[in-house]
């Protein structure tokens, strides 16, 4: 079912004349409309203004962006150090005048 709201831009104050405009709608798009109309008791014309105000809205929204992921890998310590003394690896990856 669709929802309908009003959505004028009288309402906000805003001046906007209304365009006359021929429109060829797909036989299926049109049925739609026109039960939505019947079954909301609503203008076909409002149907498909509000109809084209949502379309529009979700056509130009930016498509949601995919998360980036790594896949991690285990790099292990070079041989001949140890966690266990962390000084002496400081100094062996800054130099001995880390400190």
């Amino acid at each position: 079912m669709i929802a309908v709201a009003h959505l004028d831009n009288l309402d906000k104050g805003i001046t906007m004349s209304c365009m006359r405009t021929t429109l060829t709608l797909d036989p299926d798009v049109a049925a739609k409309a026109k039960k939505s109309a019947a079954k909301l008791h609503k203008p076909f014309k409002q149907i498909i203004n509000t109809a084209l105000r949502i379309g529009l809205d979700e056509v130009l929204r930016p498509p949601r962006a995919k998360p980036y992921r790594t896949k991690g890998r285990p790099l292990g310590l070079r041989a001949g150090l140890s966690y266990d003394n962390i000084s002496e690896l400081l100094a062996h990856a800054e130099g001995e005048e880390h400190r």
